[in-house]
């Protein structure tokens, strides 16, 4: 039965905002708990004495004094994730597995939530917040993450070690977890994964060599299938050339530990190449520690070690697979492998104490940055933060922000978006998405401090009549007469469909992408049976081909809203009704249903091979008809580039010696990168200026996407610059371009390398070409 709404305030039907509602409305908040922490000093005036906990020596120094005084079975219980106490020196128990992918989780063992913080402010799922295409609010989310968490975890509900962000590039459509990744883009998910970091991690005192949190970016490496057709993660052998793996799969996490300064990197389930990435010496102690300089720890994914004994059965012996794992660079097993197995490997002459020490070291190191070993956490600099900085009217702003800025117009036909409220009496608010709650959270969520479906939204401007035209999103049944019979009576429709975590999530990857079950057929017939405008909201975690509706003449808009957070109702109806002028673009491509016939989930190449008739991955690579492509999104505004600015001639500085400089420079076609100090590339930023003109009266934001072209074969973002401009205004964006990362390319053999010569970089339609040289 159709309901008729018209007041602002209904009922949430989310189990998780109920229960924020009843423990929101207890009387007495418990009393709070204390914190775990070490050198508590003031009740044990012993441990004063201890070098490890005082906080005037160096880092390293502490670190070494506090090793030098453990057990080898102690030093072992601080190898993995639920870490053992030593009482007799003042250290506590610590559980090391918290989650912050897009707010403080409920996932993972280290953080709970109760009646005295009954929930935390949820984002946007992260596809979602990376189609904003905005590093300051990447940022501003990641730090006000980290202040809900500090404030949980001194009052004893969670840890100070987070096990986010997912970077992994969106290689697939049908992968479950592309919903916790920034997209198919390896400069965005880049971009992305510094900025968060730096926003979990950067403290506000400007005290550069601690942490607010300890982030972890993961999942390392070539990690992007979890179940598709009986092939599981746990086994999958991901076979990638040496030019995907540095031109794609590793981008984002080198500019994580590079840029971003992350505490942790996570190694994944898989194997690439044959090797399981947790026991692979060459990307863990080769790349993360010695090419890139990781600050902080390596920590598996959780029961990996597991795994890659009982059923990749890459060794033969447990033992073994323990001395593997930490020979090879792991610090920290989340499971119970290392604290099974590692003192037998030592026994066995497997595994020495040195390795034992070096792992072992990197962890407590990193609980030091994090204040842990300087006595009690509520005297120090966060020692303020509780509750009441959990849930702030700010934090729940930003977050409606962030899904109002990702949410991407794909559709417009002339005059349908903005909704006019005067013009509208009733508002048919159709689909199995239309009043949901928790499917707006996406996966590895937390309870939200609140949350307000797109009815609900809807129902706070107009009179809206609901119609859920199907039991569920895998809506195996449509009730087509009941929703035709609405929308025919309404004067506008907002259909909400899609997808939720029965159809897409970790271990759950699709084997087709249209619309579950019987969506199709609802749309349709709701679309010809309406008067007015049809609105189509699409949440979802990855593209669906909805190539049908976007060749409707009567369903007139589409929106994607990815799983919006807590604030997604609201922020689509602030779109619909042209409160907020829509900037979002897509962060991945959206295929045909024809596509994922065709390829095999399994095949990681990336490039296109016309005579195998593969046709590539991503926006970079692939050659084939999409429903929408990387970056599409439409405004109620029109944008337009009047210029662009850049420097026609730049050079690189060689060492000394240089081949290049040894005989006719000209003969040089590129330089390989690899020979390149860090030196000559420390400086080699070009600067890049756009003039961009807002045609349109309404204020809006507009992100500036810059893209480098090289002998018209090679295409790559390389620059975004999300601005906000007045109706009728003008702006300048100014972006920088690195000469040594972004305008190199990756040979076969995985070499990269900066072509000399003609170099074109491309904003809309208008060009900019430069001549790259060398001095």
């Amino acid at each position: 039965m159709a309901t008729v709404r018209n007041a602002f305030s209904i009922p949430c039907f989310s189990v998780l905002c109920v229960a924020w509602m009843i423990s929101g409305a207890a009387a007495e908040a418990p009393s709070p708990a204390k914190p775990p922490f070490a050198c508590d000093v003031a009740n044990n005036p012993g441990l004063r004495n201890l070098s490890f906990c005082d906080t005037s020596l160096y880092l390293t120094s502490r670190v070494d004094d506090l090793v030098s005084r453990l057990t080898l079975p102690e030093k072992i219980g601080w190898l993995v994730n639920k870490a053992t106490g030593v009482s007799r020196l003042g250290i506590p128990s610590y559980e090391w597995w918290s989650e912050a992918l897009h707010g403080v989780s409920y996932v993972g063992p280290g953080t709970r939530f109760s009646s005295l913080v009954p929930g935390a402010t949820s984002f946007p799922q992260v596809i979602l917040t990376a189609a904003t295409f905005n590093e300051s609010l990447f940022e501003a989310i990641g730090k006000v993450v980290s202040t809900e968490a500090r404030a949980m975890y001194n009052v004893g509900l969670a840890g100070l070690t987070f096990w986010s962000p997912n970077i992994n590039i969106f290689r697939d459509p049908r992968w479950g977890r592309g919903q916790e990744t920034p997209g198919e883009d390896p400069f965005l998910a880049s971009v992305y994964g510094a900025a968060y970091v730096r926003g979990l991690q950067q403290r506000e005192d400007g005290d550069s060599d601690s942490l607010k949190v300890a982030a972890c970016c993961k999942h390392y490496t070539a990690y992007d299938l979890d179940n598709w057709k009986g092939i599981q993660r746990y086994t999958f052998d991901a076979l990638v050339t040496p030019q995907d793996m540095e031109d794609t799969f590793q981008p984002p996490f080198e500019s994580c530990v590079v840029d971003g300064n992350v505490a942790s990197v996570m190694c994944s389930y898989n194997q690439v190449n044959g090797k399981p990435t947790c026991g692979d010496p060459d990307l863990l102690s080769g790349v993360v520690r010695g090419q890139w300089n990781l600050n902080g720890y390596i920590v598996s994914d959780c029961d990996s070690l597991k795994e890659m004994f009982y059923n990749q059965k890459y060794t033969k012996t447990p033992e073994e697979t323990a001395a593997l794992a930490v020979n090879s660079g792991l610090d920290l097993n989340c499971g119970s492998f290392l604290s099974n197995h590692a003192e037998a490997a030592v026994d066995r002459g497997l595994l020495n104490t040195t390795a034992i020490d070096r792992a072992v070291s990197n962890n407590f190191a990193t609980m030091m940055r994090l204040g842990f070993f300087d006595g009690d956490p509520r005297n120090q600099f966060y020692g303020n933060l509780g509750p009441k900085d959990v849930c702030t009217p700010t934090s729940q702003e930003l977050a409606r922000e962030a899904a109002r800025q990702g949410i991407v117009l794909l559709k417009n036909i002339e005059g349908s978006l903005p909704l006019s409220l005067a013009a509208i009496e009733s508002l048919a608010v159709i689909g199995p998405n239309a009043n949901a709650t928790h499917t707006m959270l996406g996966n590895y969520e937390g309870s939200p401090c609140k949350c307000t479906s797109p009815l609900q939204g809807l129902t706070a401007s107009v009179r809206t009549v609901y119609e859920p035209g199907c039991a569920t999103v895998l809506c195996p049944k449509a009730r087509v007469d009941a929703a035709r019979k609405v929308a025919a009576a309404a004067d506008a429709v907002v259909l909400v469909v899609g997808s939720d975590q029965s159809v897409e999530r970790e271990s759950l990857d699709r084997t087709a992408i249209t619309l579950p079950g019987q969506q199709q057929l609802l749309v349709s017939q709701v679309a010809n049976a309406s008067k007015g405008p049809v609105i189509l909201v699409i949440m979802s975690g990855g593209g669906i081909d909805v190539q049908f509706a976007k060749d409707d003449p009567k369903v007139s808009s589409i929106l994607w809203a990815g799983f919006p957070g807590e604030a997604g109702g609201a922020a689509i109806a602030d779109i619909i009704f042209g409160y907020y002028n829509p900037s979002g673009r897509l962060p991945m491509t959206w295929y045909p249903q024809a596509y994922v016939e065709k390829v095999n989930m399994s095949d990681m190449h990336m490039r296109a091979d016309t005579e195998k008739g593969y046709p590539g991955r991503t926006y970079r690579f692939y050659e084939g008809p999409t429903v929408f492509s990387f970056a599409d999104g439409l405004s109620y505004s029109e944008f337009r580039y009047k210029s662009v600015k850049a420097p026609t001639s730049v050079s690189l500085e060689l060492d000394d010696g240089h081949e290049c400089l040894r005989r006719n420079s000209t003969a040089c076609e590129w330089v390989d990168a690899s020979t390149m100090t860090t030196n000559t590339c420390k400086n080699t930023r070009m600067e890049v200026r756009v003039v961009v003109e807002n045609a349109g009266e309404r204020r809006g934001g507009h992100t500036v996407l810059l893209f480098w072209e090289w002998k018209w074969k090679w295409k790559k973002l390389v620059g975004i610059k999300k601005m906000e401009m007045e109706g009728l205004g003008e702006g300048v964006g100014v972006l920088e371009v690195d000469l040594c990362r972004h305008l190199s390319v990756v040979d076969e053999m995985g070499k990269r390398h900066v072509p000399l010569g003609q170099h074109l970089l491309r904003v809309g339609t208008l060009t900019h070409s430069f001549v790259l040289g060398i001095i």
